[in-house]
């Protein structure tokens, strides 16, 4: 049964699962969203599912991955995750345009060609926006990281993942230099304006704070 439509059911499913709190099931309605069809639709889906041991289902209830979604979810987010890395690195292609690229091929890569490429790119941990490359067993290495617009002021601080990957955000990082592994210092917060002020380089760049819980950092220094 593991068809394109499942494998964007089960990765949805593992990516809206709030981060520390993997039991927690994920609502139908957000679901339905992630994968652009009518709650109606998403419920028939997750019964057969269920039925493939793949999911637990309650009505009502949400729903849960079995230990052989969550195996099956992370493979998908494996191939989509290296494929997006070697359209960046090897290719060339701009982080915020990989996307539908990645999610069409995500479902055509044989596991021995997703091993060629895993190696060929040097075994990378993470990709472009940061998110964490599951191993060919599905284990991640998750880094310690918190969201920019937590961060006090003039703390120093390495962008490490962007959570919103839409065009759009990706293009203005971009464009003010924000990238994986920038060197941001935190100049000043005003909750009244809803803005952050960072400064990348000898650029001052001012941000939503509702955008900046979007870029998670570590300590740089």
């Amino acid at each position: 049964m593991a068809t394109e439509t499942v494998e964007n059911y089960l990765k949805a499913i593992f990516t809206l699962r709030k981060p520390g709190d993997e039991d927690a099931r994920v609502p139908l309605g957000d679901v339905a969203g992630a994968v652009g069809v009518t709650p109606g639709t998403a419920t028939t889906m997750v019964k057969k599912l269920a039925g493939e041991g793949l999911v637990r289902y309650e009505r009502y209830g949400g729903v849960q991955l079995t230990v052989k979604g969550e195996r099956a979810a992370t493979a998908v987010l494996r191939r989509h995750r290296l494929i997006e890395t070697f359209l960046v690195k090897t290719l060339g292609m701009d982080w915020s345009e990989v996307h539908e690229d990645a999610e069409r091929l995500e479902h055509a890569v044989s596991d021995a060609l997703l091993e060629r490429l895993d190696r060929f790119l040097g075994r990378p941990s993470v990709d472009p926006h940061g998110d964490p490359i599951p191993d060919i067993d599905g284990r991640f290495r998750e880094a310690r990281v918190v969201p920019v617009g937590r961060c006090k002021a003039g703390s120093r601080v390495r962008l490490a993942r962007v959570m919103d990957q839409s065009p759009e955000f990706l293009r203005f990082l971009d464009r003010n230099g924000l990238r994986i592994g920038s060197s941001v210092v935190v100049q000043s917060a005003e909750p009244g304006a809803g803005t952050l002020t960072l400064k990348v380089g000898g650029k001052m760049v001012t941000i939503a704070l509702a955008a900046a819980g979007n870029l998670m950092a570590s300590v740089a220094e």
